[in-house]
């Protein structure tokens, strides 16, 4: 039975063969290493050969991280030709049917997922991108690996060097039985060097996220969030001509500065924040209503200084003003709730940083304040957690809202120039 049509490496042979020993299997590294593939394969092998009491799960931190990362990928006849069509699966149902075995797809997003297992009793479980899913649903997954031959595989990107996964599991591998393959970008075979080269300079040599996502190394965010931040590079004097106006981010404050920054494509296929507007109730001793921010934040659009009037394709608000985004609305103009991933959002803004893909103009002088002084926060570091410290960073929410938020309007055409 063929199992896979793509090349692949000797790690991904080796780490196939071996983690048949084990109880616990674990794949971890870069982005793209060949990870997931290698435990999908490893998956239909055990899953062959399973014991034939017990549950078959695969669990993620949602059904649909579940469907894109896993069960899409089975079934692409590309990846696994003719096997591929015993996966079948309806989108937004919570079983597959993969080799004539009823698989049951648990998506865990927070702390009460632990209890969708309580009862259970495992045979084999598959666990996509670990390092997202709760401490308790993981450590209740392994305990229901009752079963006699029971097994569990998963992958995982690398996080802080202090989390769970390694510090309990990874790091005590050999003492616990636990199989672990660590994977760099240059392991996967599949990848063409013109890709490869991209996706390095995309993130920035030398960034956290580098060294997470490209080398795959376990590291402690520590220091400045934007290191790569420069000011000599990073901040201009003057626009070219837009392209397209993105968007506008707002974070949103009454006691906390209120602040809001524009977002635009330069025909040079970068992305600019041309303007901000700010105001800090506290230091003007004045604090504005929801419909005096709306009408000045109006006012703003209709004449930004140096550009004129501006009509963004989206205004993106910070998620928690329910009040002000109704207020916008009344006032005909239409909000969109800011994606507030704010990991990802610092991993966006960062990329695009490290890559020359961003700059500032001058006249952006909250924002360029607040940017070298966006430290992470040494004690969530040291629990495993990656935060930054929440002081002087309302510029950067406003930027990091609008950035992700949009980023499907601007990914393909700034990929285009790399």
């Amino acid at each position: 039975m063929e199992l896979s049509s793509l090349p692949l490496s000797r790690k991904q042979l080796r780490s196939i063969a071996q983690s048949a020993r084990h109880r616990i299997s674990i794949w971890s590294g870069a982005i793209r290493s060949g990870k997931t593939i290698a435990s999908l394969i490893a998956f239909l092998i055990a899953l062959a050969v399973a014991p034939s009491t017990g549950l078959v799960i695969i669990a993620g931190r949602s059904l649909q991280t579940i469907e894109r990362n896993l069960i899409e990928p089975l079934q692409d006849p590309a990846l696994f030709g003719a096997l591929s069509s015993q996966i079948v699966h309806t989108r937004g149902s919570t079983t597959a049917v993969i080799l004539g075995r009823t698989v049951h797809l648990v998506g865990a997003s927070d702390a009460r997922a632990e209890g969708r297992l309580r009862g259970a009793s495992v045979c084999l479980a598959l666990a996509d991108e670990i390092t997202l899913l709760p401490e308790a649903f993981f450590k209740q997954l392994l305990g229901r690996l009752s079963v006699p031959g029971a097994r569990l595989l998963g992958t995982t990107n690398p996080d802080s060097s202090g989390h769970w996964l390694k510090r309990d599991f990874i790091d005590r591998s050999y003492e616990l039985g636990i199989g672990h393959w660590h994977f760099t970008l240059d392991d996967n075979p599949s990848l063409t060097t013109q890709y490869v080269t991209s996706i390095k300079a995309e993130y920035g040599e030398g960034t956290l996220f580098f060294k997470r996502f490209i080398e795959g190394l376990w590291i402690a965010a520590e220091g400045a969030v934007f290191d790569m931040w420069d000011e000599n590079r990073h901040v201009v004097t003057s626009l070219p001509r837009i392209h397209r106006w993105i968007g506008v981010g707002v974070d949103y404050g009454v006691q906390n500065p209120f602040h809001a920054t524009l977002l635009g494509l330069g025909d040079d296929r970068r992305l600019y924040v041309a303007s901000e507007w700010r105001y800090d109730g506290r230091h003007q001793r004045k604090q504005l209503t929801d419909a005096e921010y709306s009408q000045r934040l109006r006012g703003w659009l209709g004449d930004v200084p140096g550009i004129g009037p501006v009509r963004p394709s989206f205004v993106t608000v910070d998620p928690s003003a329910a009040s002000f985004v109704a207020q916008l609305k009344r006032d005909r103009l239409t909000p969109t709730p800011a994606r507030n991933d704010v990991m990802d959002g610092i991993r966006t803004v960062s990329s695009l940083l490290a890559a020359g893909k961003l700059r500032v103009h001058s006249s952006c002088k909250g924002l360029i304040a607040e940017m070298p002084g966006y430290a992470w926060d040494d004690k969530a570091a040291e629990k495993g957690e990656d935060k930054p410290i929440k002081v002087a960073d309302h510029g950067i929410d406003s930027t990091r809202y609008v950035t992700y938020t949009t980023r499907a309007l601007w990914q393909r055409q700034l990929a285009m120039a790399a």
